[in-house]
């Protein structure tokens, strides 16, 4: 977390101060903004691989008090505009594409005002995963769901309990019984209740149309801002098939014990 705040700075307000981030994710809390912000995203890891990074970044639901640009050699993209109460709403760019200039806007009370927002650096081809802008909905082919048992955040068995839907946030929430819990970077699936069952919550997109019903299904995915995103989710038994078939071939990229 980096905070910083511009009432030190009331007589300079066109000041321009710069941050330097060395973390791949965390967030910043601007209060009170006057001037302007540049942020620097400099992860602990070789300068040659930041052209294969994505930026994301995703606001605070009550920010305000400034405009959040993408700047590269002076010129400026607008990314999020003051005001802006899109909800949930994520921003990514190439690591290359700039860095972020945060300027804050005229205000009366400034006082009033905290910018923020959660931002993650990820390589392209996670990014690519979450943020699939052709065809987000499609089921995935077998070696799809193959690396995904293999790359994935998470990985579990489980049924669909119950669907709610988001219409404001174009987003769909999955609650999930887990049968079988094969792996999660973060506890987002618990152990609930007196009866001991495990269950979670697993975001997609609205568009995608997910409705309950009956039987298993392996559920895959990444974390993104704390949250659970699904990706390759075949019925259970289809994995199966699969997972077999790889097997006998010697073409499974990973063991995992399916049944």
């Amino acid at each position: 977390l980096s905070s910083s705040s511009g009432l030190t700075h009331e007589s300079h307000k066109k000041d321009v101060e710069q941050v330097y981030l060395r973390c791949s994710e965390g967030s910043i809390e601007w209060m009170y903004p006057t001037g302007a912000l540049i942020v620097n995203l400099r992860p602990n890891i070789s300068p040659a691989s930041y052209k294969h990074l994505t930026v994301c970044i995703k606001p605070f639901k009550d920010s305000a008090g400034a405009n959040i640009y993408l700047e590269k050699t002076g010129e400026l993209k607008l990314l999020v505009r003051d005001g802006d109460r899109s909800p949930s709403r994520v921003y990514c760019f190439g690591y290359d594409q700039g860095g972020l200039f945060v300027e804050a806007t005229p205000q009366q009370d400034i006082s009033r005002k905290i910018t923020g927002f959660q931002y993650e650096l990820m390589s392209k081809g996670i990014a690519a995963d979450l943020h699939t802008a052709s065809a987000p909905c499609r089921p995935c082919s077998d070696t799809e769901v193959l690396l995904a048992v293999c790359t994935s955040d998470f990985v579990i068995r489980g049924s669909i309990q119950n669907v709610t839907n988001k219409a404001e946030e174009q987003e769909s929430i999955i609650h999930v019984g887990v049968n079988k819990l094969y792996r999660q970077k973060s506890k987002v699936f618990q152990l609930t209740g007196e009866s001991g069952n495990w269950r979670g919550q697993i975001k997609t997109l609205l568009e995608c149309g997910v409705k309950p019903g009956d039987g298993d299904f392996l559920f895959t995915g990444r974390m993104h801002f704390g949250e659970a995103r699904l990706g390759c989710a075949p019925r259970f038994k289809d994995f199966q098939r699969m997972y077999k078939e790889a097997k006998d071939k010697g073409l499974n990229p990973c063991e995992i014990g399916p049944d």
